[in-house]
Parts: structure tokens; sequence; C-alpha cells
């Protein structure tokens, strides 16, 4: 499943450039009696179903052509977006999300709190920097990235 995942990566590649599109997240996976390979892309703004579309269309043709097929079985192909509260997995993600609303999640609490959501306004290779609101306050929090559990992007209500 990896070789799958490994060669379509390699095709999907230059579509995505082309677009100027990024690779978010890739996974070639059985459920029930189907295979599903699901290519979740992104881009600075946003992706639309037209983007979506498009990258489909485009690697579609580019997997039919390849000799000796890389996936052999029947599949369905889903190209996507990752979705609006997508989590923060590596490094190019945190560098994408600042100045962005965000959710993070702590092993320990920070000021009593091990949940907060706000601005991510700096970034270091050591700590992140949110602005917050408690209450009706503005306040600022600085947390040691070990310290992080689960990170994502959230929708500012």
């Amino acid at each position: 499943m990896s070789t799958v995942v490994e060669t379509v990566t390699a095709l999907v590649k230059p579509i995505l450039d082309e677009h100027n599109f990024y690779l978010y997240d890739m996974e070639f996976v059985k459920e029930g009696k189907s295979w599903y390979l699901r290519v979740y892309i992104d881009k600075d703004g946003g992706i639309t179903l037209n983007d979506c579309a498009a990258v489909s269309d485009q690697l579609s043709e580019a997997l039919d052509n390849v000799e000796p097929d890389p996936i052999p079985q029947a599949y369905f192909l889903e190209v996507s977006s990752p979705g609006a509260e997508r989590p923060l997995r590596n490094e190019e993600d945190y560098q994408r999300a600042v100045n962005d609303y965000i959710h993070v999640s702590l092993y320990q609490q920070i000021n009593g709190k091990k949940v907060y959501e706000g601005t991510l306004t700096k970034l270091t290779d050591k700590k992140l920097t949110l602005d917050y609101l408690d209450k009706t306050r503005h306040r600022q929090v600085v947390i040691d990235r070990s310290k992080v559990a689960q990170a994502r992007l959230a929708i500012k209500f």
C-alpha cells in the first residue's frame, strides 16, 4: 500500500505544482469491500470544488497511462480539501497557520486551562504564541510546543 501512495505522490506532485496547490495528505485504504485512494489538497485561501475536479481529472488520466498499473484492483479516487478544521501535523502546517485562528489541546494545564483557541501570532522551534479572548479581554499565552497534545485550525464564531 505504501508503494501505491509513493507512486501516486510522484504523479500528483507536478499536477499540484502546475496549479500552485500542495499535497496535504494521501491514503489508500480498504473500507468494506471497496478500495479508496483519497488525495487531500490545499492552497492559500482554500480549495474549491472546481480545484478538486481539475486535479481529479488530471490525476485520473495520469493513473490510466502508467504501466504497469500501480493500482491493479478497482478503487474509488477521491480528491478533496482536508477541511476547515484540519489538524496541524508538521512544521509546514504550523508555518502556514501563523496569523490563523487555531485550537490547541495541551498535555498539562497552563494558567488552569488545557484548551486554548486563538490566533497563532508567533511561532518558534520551541514555542507558539496565541492571542485569545478571555471573556471580554484579549490575552496572550506562550506555550511550549512540547506541551501541545493536538493543534488544528478552528473556525472563529
